[in-house]
């Protein structure tokens, strides 16, 4: 009896020792973590997820999320290859596929790879011109996403996405472009209606084709132009005629004898 009351601060000191070392020893990881172990500074490998056991004072774990990441990418402000300034901003999304690459090969992958994009976005937007910026976005970004996937690649971070989100032009740079889209619609209704009325003279000339053989047929259309015209409500109508109808009035002048001459 007294060798166990003797053991009892032991005991006590045994409880609590293990109490501190059962978290050290014993991690749970969740289905989107992973744990890359180090023992003794050696790289031993990942493992999770679920509970995973480490050796304490040993074994040093780094948790590691392999979720999509999304960064934004700040603004930047960029000379096109036609030398217009604009600003632009975009949005990068990548997750970690190799855990122990993104903790041996790179010291802070999120940081890097913001810096990657940053740079990248300076150097591919400064290539092309401002009218493939505003109207080809998707090429520009699967250009992006291409070149910052291949510096992330030794780093075990994959990119999943880059999307060019923002593009700011100048005032003056708006202005211009809205006058050039005015012009543009102006000279589409002008097409549009120098072809309307091509096609409206090509129908008089197949209808006064058709007309032409039969006289009475243009009879028939006067007298239906004069029935409309006495349908509205005019104060004046003109009646126009024939110039045929005053033949019987124009007699030719005879010529008579030539003056003479004294």
């Amino acid at each position: 009896m007294d060798k166990l009351i003797a053991m009892l601060p032991w005991l006590g000191v045994g409880v609590v020792a293990l109490a501190a070392l059962l978290p050290q020893m014993f991690r749970i990881l969740r289905e989107y973590e992973r744990a890359v172990i180090f023992r003794l500074g050696k790289l031993v490998g990942t493992k999770g997820p679920g509970l995973v056991v480490l050796i304490p004072f040993v074994d040093r774990m780094v948790r590691m999320d392999l979720r999509v990441v999304t960064i934004d990418v700040a603004r930047q402000e960029v000379m096109t290859r036609d030398n217009v300034p604009v600003t632009v901003d975009a949005v990068v999304y990548f997750r970690v596929v190799d855990p122990s690459a993104a903790v041996v090969k790179v010291e802070n992958f999120l940081k890097a790879t913001s810096l990657i994009a940053q740079t990248t976005l300076r150097s591919v937007l400064g290539q092309g011109e401002l009218d493939e910026l505003l109207s080809r976005r998707e090429k520009v970004n699967l250009t992006l996403q291409e070149i910052i996937d291949r510096h992330t690649d030794p780093w075990g971070v994959k990119v999943v996405s880059v999307e060019v989100r923002d593009v700011v032009l100048p005032d003056s740079m708006k202005r211009a472009m809205a006058k050039q889209a005015e012009t543009e619609r102006e000279r589409r209704a002008k097409i549009i209606n120098a072809e309307g009325e091509y096609q409206a003279a090509e129908k008089l000339v197949m209808a006064a084709t058709l007309i032409a053989p039969q006289p009475i047929a243009l009879q028939l259309r006067y007298l239906q132009t004069m029935a409309e015209m006495a349908s509205e409500h005019n104060t004046t109508t003109i009646i126009p005629f024939p110039i045929e109808l005053f033949t019987a009035f124009m007699k030719p002048q005879a010529a008579g004898p030539p003056a003479k001459q004294e």
